[in-house]
């Protein structure tokens, strides 16, 4: 009983939405997501405070995606009946579907790592077709200037990568020969090939750099990697505030909700007309700096007095 009402209350609100949008209510926009934690929290409410001040007619649903294929089909059909004039996606779950189940609606993405990498958008600056949005992905040269400014002396960074992120290199590349390093990218296929990369990092690099690669870093291979750094005296960048919790002498992180303002501002600009394929993708425009304090300290690294009083959170 308690079931039938619950899905009864969902199916006045998604008819209460359609009534509202077929009496000329103003522009409609479905948000999608795939969890209720925090961040995902903050990027709606980012998206949403910048929509309605553009926009104060906008109406919003909101659809938290079900993991279950059966219920998820319920889900678009019902997502269909809505006809949006904008899709809104959290993450990257909720992008791929809305590019696999609704391939002729705009839709804008916040707070998805590598969208290019994922196939969402053909380029950052071009996105093409019908899909633009907010990323998490930081500019890479601005990472080396913060890895520079923390180690004046770094001269050859290394990274580790495996084919799931080989198509960031090249480009790297070029952005750290223009900062004046080098950059030693080595290849890790699988877990047996870990020991010897990291061994040839630790005789010919200054420091290290980190891609969030889900397919390297596991939870023990996050601890491992960071273990034989510390024992071979190389700062390591982390690509999050977790990995500089567990050990990396530094980080920087966004902030969610900023990362929605964007998107939302996205989202104005294709109700007012503009095609998503022409909006370029953002980077994150409010940065976050992290540290360990320890690792700092193990490494003889003095972090620069500014960068301190700013950072957001200190690990000790």
């Amino acid at each position: 009983m308690i079931q039938r009402r619950r899905l009864t209350a969902v199916g006045a609100i998604l008819a209460g939405i359609l009534l509202g949008y077929h009496t000329g209510w103003g522009h409609s926009v479905v948000i999608l997501s795939s969890d209720t934690l925090t961040a995902t929290s903050r990027a709606i409410s980012g998206a949403k405070t910048v929509i309605m001040a553009d926009d104060s007619d906008v109406k919003f649903a909101h659809v938290l995606l079900d993991q279950d294929s059966r219920k998820q089909q319920r889900q678009i059909d019902s997502i269909r009946a809505l006809k949006a004039d904008v899709l809104l996606t959290i993450g990257s779950f909720a992008t791929q579907l809305a590019k696999d189940s609704f391939p002729g609606t705009s839709t804008v993405f916040s707070s998805v790592m590598y969208p290019v990498i994922s196939g969402f958008v053909k380029s950052m600056a071009s996105p093409g077709g019908h899909i633009t949005g907010a990323s998490l992905t930081i500019a890479v040269d601005v990472q080396f200037k913060y890895f520079k400014r923390i180690v004046p002396k770094l001269k050859t960074i290394g990274v580790l990568y495996s084919e799931n992120t080989a198509s960031l290199i090249p480009p790297t590349k070029v952005v750290a020969s223009e900062q004046g390093f080098r950059l030693l990218a080595i290849p890790v296929n699988n877990d047996r090939e870990l020991p010897a990369a990291l061994d040839s990092l630790m005789n010919t690099c200054d420091g290290i750099w980190s891609i969030a690669d889900p397919n390297l870093f596991s939870p023990q291979s996050t601890k491992y990697i960071l273990l034989h750094a510390l024992r071979g005296g190389k700062p390591f960048m982390g690509f999050s505030r977790n990995v500089v919790e567990s050990g990396a002498l530094f980080a920087l992180d966004f902030d969610y909700k900023a990362i929605g303002r964007q998107a939302g501002a996205a989202v104005c600009r294709v109700l007012r007309g503009n095609r998503p394929g022409e909006i370029p993708v953002t980077t994150p425009d409010v940065l976050w700096f992290h540290y360990n304090e320890s690792t700092a300290k193990h490494l003889q690294i003095n972090v620069p007095r500014d960068l301190v009083a700013v950072a957001k959170e200190v690990y000790r």
